[in-house]
């Protein structure tokens, strides 16, 4: 599962990119994906909506197994 979330997430970067950010796999348990976001990213006030109605709805969507996506330093 880990290979198709950095797929997915992969994709997803270009869009973070060009806003200054990004966003590293820290590592996948149980249906949880952990990740760092990186850049803008990291202090950026939108960054929860970014995660949860971005990051998130589109893994979930791509990779049924995966339940949430949380942000860790």
């Amino acid at each position: 599962m880990r290979d198709k979330v950095e797929e997915i997430l992969d994709k997803i970067r270009p869009a973070l990119v060009r806003d200054g950010g990004n966003v590293e796999l820290v590592g996948v348990d149980d249906g949880t994906v952990k990740v760092k976001l990186v850049g803008a990213c990291a202090g950026c006030p939108m960054s929860t909506m970014t995660l949860k109605n971005g990051i998130e709805r589109i893994l979930k969507q791509e990779v049924p197994q995966v339940k949430e996506v949380i942000a860790v330093e």
